[in-house]
């Protein structure tokens, strides 16, 4: 028995700590809960996002290149 495993004993006085704290009317509407909340997460991350990502905007990606110079000023510099 490992340090990350949970045995049986652990596990039954785990559950009666909380029969005694919430009480025998109380443990099957959490437990109830609890399974409709793990249900919607696995759901919600299995489902593809209706709305789609963001794309980057493309001023952040490219660089600001400044514009090359015509070819009428090459050849006028070669020219001197």
């Amino acid at each position: 028995m490992g340090l990350g495993s949970i045995g049986f004993q652990e596990l039954l006085i785990i559950l009666l700590i909380l029969l005694i704290i919430f009480g025998g009317k109380k443990l099957p509407e959490l437990a109830q809960g609890l399974g409709k909340g793990i249900r919607e997460f696995k759901k919600a991350t299995r489902e593809p996002d209706d709305e789609p990502a963001p794309r980057p905007r493309q001023e952040l990606y490219e660089p600001q290149n400044e514009p090359a110079p015509s070819q009428h000023q090459t050849s006028n510099q070669q020219a001197q």
